[in-house]
Formats: structure tokens, C-alpha cells, sequence
């Protein structure tokens, strides 16, 4: 209930935020790239995007991507065209949920373009609790989909992904784990409020601002 109230808390305040994103896509720091979670936009990540912005990085979202209703493979080309679009390099995506499904797949067909990412509460594996939803953009995350086959498996890019994770996860009882990648998990709990945890940032900062 804490982590939908909190949930709950950030769209209240989504009124609040800009009304485009395009002031957080300026400054002389790292280049990021923000990836939503399933029926969440960029204004949901606000307590990421803000923080790095305000340290100077450039932080990026993909307008198409909406609410992130989207197959997974239709994301993933949309952040590649941003990328060329925009001709932005050395990028780090900072991604939660199933933007981090999307974040791999691009990494995976990237020429060059992403140096790293960092996900929150990403379900590598699927989530058994997607079923209990039979809506089209969610059904896709149901373990064993043929849209999730190999994005939990090792790769080569998973070198290049943190991923981070909560003591209990309600959305993702599978876990957030990937082979290969750097694995963290962090003193917190929940889906959502995760993103809004102190040792998140600290967590996300550690990629974007390596030493």
C-alpha cells in the first residue's frame, strides 16, 4: 500500500511538471536517456530526471514512447532513432520496468551510441503477475513470451547494465537479476517508491558519474 501510495503521490504532481521535457535535454554533463515503466511517461521518472538534470547532465526522453504501451520492440526502435536524431553519444539510458526490456533490446542493435545503462525494477524474466492483467501492452511480459525471449539470458551488453532492485518486489516476484550485469540491491522495497529511495540515485549516479 506504501508503494502505490507513492505512486500514487508522483502522478498528483505530474500537473506540476513541465509541460514539455525538452528544458531537462540541455547541459555539459553525461548524455541520458530516460525509459519509462508500462503506463508511465517521462514525468514519472521526474525523481531521477530532475537530480541529474540539476548536476548538469542532458537528460533525454523519447517523446513516441507515450505511456509505454508499446510492443518492446517498437520502443527499442524509437530510442534508436532518437539516438541517430539527435546524434547523441556516449549515452547511459536510466530506465524502470519495462523501459529497461526496451533500454536492452536497443543496447542490442546499438551501433556504437550506448555506453551503459542502469535499470529499476526491470522484469529480465518476465512477471508472473502479468497475468492476472489481460491487457495487450501488459500480456507481453508474461514469463516465457516470445517478446522476452533472450532479454533475460547472458549477453555481451548485460557487462554494460546495473541492475537495481528493491528487498520485495509486488510487480516483479521473478526478481530483477540479470547474468552477466552488475546486480544491486538496494535497502528499500517496492515497484515504484524504489525510484524515489536516496541509495537509487546514489546507485544511478555511480553509473552516470563513473569515479
Amino acid at each position: 500500500m506504501q508503494d502505490y501510495a507513492w505512486a500514487a503521490a508522483v502522478w498528483l504532481g505530474t500537473p506540476f511538471a513541465p509541460p514539455s521535457p525538452a528544458g531537462y535535454a540541455n547541459g555539459t554533463g553525461r548524455t541520458v536517456v530516460a525509459l519509462p515503466g508500462v503506463y508511465e511517461d517521462w514525468r514519472f521518472l521526474r525523481p531521477l530526471v530532475v537530480p541529474l538534470h540539476r548536476r548538469g547532465h542532458a537528460v533525454h526522453v523519447v517523446p513516441d514512447l507515450g505511456h509505454t504501451r508499446a510492443p518492446i520492440a517498437d520502443g527499442a526502435r524509437l530510442v534508436q532513432d532518437l539516438l541517430v536524431e539527435r546524434d547523441l553519444s556516449d549515452v547511459v539510458l536510466v530506465a524502470h520496468s519495462k523501459g529497461g526490456l526496451i533500454g536492452k533490446l536497443a543496447m542490442m542493435a546499438d551501433d556504437g551510441r550506448i555506453a551503459s545503462m542502469v535499470t529499476v525494477c526491470t522484469p529480465f524474466h518476465g512477471s508472473s503477475r502479468a497475468r492476472l492483467l489481460p491487457l495487450p501492452s501488459v500480456r507481453p511480459l508474461v514469463p516465457e513470451h516470445p517478446t522476452l525471449v533472450g532479454l533475460g539470458e547472458p549477453d555481451p551488453v548485460n557487462a554494460r547494465i546495473t541492475s537495481l532492485y528493491g528487498r520485495f518486489d509486488e510487480h516483479v516476484p521473478e526478481g530483477s537479476e540479470l547474468p552477466g550485469a552488475r546486480n544491486i540491491r538496494l535497502p528499500a522495497s517496492g515497484h515504484f517508491q524504489v525510484l524515489g529511495h536516496p541509495s537509487c540515485l546514489k546507485a544511478v549516479l555511480a553509473v552516470v558519474e563513473p569515479g
